[in-house]
């Protein structure tokens, strides 16, 4: 029995969240008594009549209901982060309407895919700015463009209520194409490319209003045209950026590295179905006692340094196993058709007793990930208690992506890769983690493990040097970033 009334409860969080966040990221004035009467734990979406106006009017209420959520989601964190008073004592609130808004996605993919075999549309994913959405095109008697959402099952074998279901009762009934599409286009491209324009907007007028204060006072006087040159993006000197808080210091050892596997890119919409992470020092001996083999999926990787080894499966509602996800099969191997909770398979986001035990282990030393804003993004989101672990600097993360970026001259810059190839099959490669006629698994553990062998070669090869963390610019401790305390 999954027990969901911690999303009922987090809703008496409201007067916190109301107090600090008014608005939401798109500058909107939240009406938090709207997200009171949400259902949280059984479901926002609307599972329609099986007729052609119901399915464009559920799809409609979906859209809507999804980018009012997300606009608030997306303004949690930078509210949260900001809260030095600490008004908001709990992230409970975000990670509840998050998991709503997952069902929520899942029941707008059915929907579009029940249009589809009722020729009311065809669906093609598309790429526009910052997202790829669904662009709904009048039937023309050929099928889908692509099937990154593999096919949708309805011969009613998976049980359930969803929308599918539904269909499975209708599915030798053809209906004309008469419903408008113009008013059910997916926007989220949009909102995103608009959202990125007022956050550039603010940063501009910010710089001009630091600029002015620097021509009105003594340091104007003393250093003219304001900051001095950080250098420059060519050869293997690129500008500092916001990555480089990410980076280890000269005291860095134990670490834990960690690489997720996800249904997509989006922590609001999708879901963690692997978890790998191995524990590895980066300057002091292997402890004594642990196990000196390890049998990856890859019989050419030999655990080394490496130890505690952990790989951790989850499962998807049967509503978005029913849908299944070429995409993601093709990249991990892992195939969602058979990862449904209907399977016996746990969801990360319904399963507490994962998340401590994996919180247990974030906490205990610093975790390293490549690209590391994306596994803090969901964790923040999936997590109990994460994020305001994250805020009391109790977690400290670092990232081989601006190692690589900053301290491998293998990463040259081309006109593909401006700032070089940073990717983690890249650098696993140039650092001697991974060997040239293989490629990176995108499984969590073996990444995890390539990533922390590259890790070690590279700062060896640093020390040696002089160079990174043991150069000019490197710093003192264990480096990485963290929050609440100064390192």
């Amino acid at each position: 029995m999954i027990d969901r009334t911690w999303l009922d409860a987090a809703k008496g969080d409201i007067p916190q969240w109301a107090a600090s966040m008014p608005k939401d990221a798109d500058g909107t004035t939240i009406d938090w008594d709207w997200v009171r009467s949400l259902d949280l734990a059984h479901g926002v979406g609307t599972i329609p009549e099986s007729t052609p106006q119901s399915i464009h009017d559920a799809l409609k209420a979906d859209y809507a209901t999804r980018e009012r959520l997300e606009s608030i989601i997306a303004q949690c964190n930078s509210a949260f982060m900001t809260d030095f008073d600490r008004f908001i004592g709990s992230y409970r609130l975000p990670r509840a309407l998050a998991y709503a808004n997952r069902r929520l996605n899942d029941n707008i993919n059915t929907l579009l895919h029940l249009g589809e075999q009722q020729h009311l549309w065809a669906v093609s994913r598309e790429r526009r700015g910052r997202a790829t959405i669904a662009v709904l095109k009048p039937y023309s008697g050929s099928g889908p463009s692509n099937d990154d959402q593999g096919m949708l099952d309805l011969s009613g074998e998976a049980g359930g209520t969803s929308a599918g279901n539904t269909a499975a009762e209708n599915s030798d009934v053809k209906f004309p194409t008469t419903v408008a599409l113009d008013d059910i286009q997916d926007r989220t491209a949009a909102i995103l490319d608009a959202r990125a324009e007022r956050r550039k907007a603010q940063r501009f007028q910010k710089r001009a209003g630091d600029a002015a204060m620097a021509r009105a006072n003594l340091s104007g006087a003393t250093s003219p045209g304001g900051a001095a040159s950080s250098g420059n993006a060519t050869g293997h000197h690129p500008k500092p950026d916001w990555r480089d808080a990410y980076l280890p210091g000269r005291d860095v050892d134990a670490v834990m590295g960690i690489d997720i596997e996800t249904t997509g890119i989006d922590p609001a919409r999708d879901y963690i179905i692997d978890v790998g992470f191995e524990f590895m020092n980066m300057a002091s001996p292997r402890p004594a006692g642990e196990p000196e083999t390890y049998a990856y999926e890859q019989g050419y990787y030999a655990a080394g340094d490496a130890y505690g080894q952990s790989r951790l499966a989850f499962g998807v509602p049967p509503e978005n196993a029913a849908l299944g996800n070429a995409l993601i099969a093709k990249l991990t191997g892992i195939d969602v058709r058979g990862r449904s909770s209907e399977a016996g398979y746990r969801l990360f986001d319904e399963w507490p007793q994962a998340q401590a035990g994996l919180l247990a282990r974030l906490t205990q030393q610093p975790y390293v990930a490549h690209n590391a804003t994306f596994e803090h993004s969901w964790f923040m989101l999936n997590v109990a208690g994460y994020a305001e672990s994250y805020r009391a600097g109790r977690i400290t993360i670092i990232d081989t992506l601006p190692m690589s970026r900053q301290w491998d001259p293998g990463a040259v810059p081309t006109n593909e890769h401006p700032y070089g190839d940073n990717t983690l099959d890249a650098y696993a490669k140039r650092q001697g983690a991974l060997d040239s006629a293989h490629n990176e698994r995108h499984l969590g553990l073996e990444d995890s493990h390539i990533m922390l062998v590259a890790m070690k070669h590279h700062l060896a090869a640093l020390k040696a040097q002089r160079k990174g963390p043991w150069g000019p610019a490197g710093r003192a401790g264990v480096g990485g970033k963290s929050c609440g305390r100064k390192r």
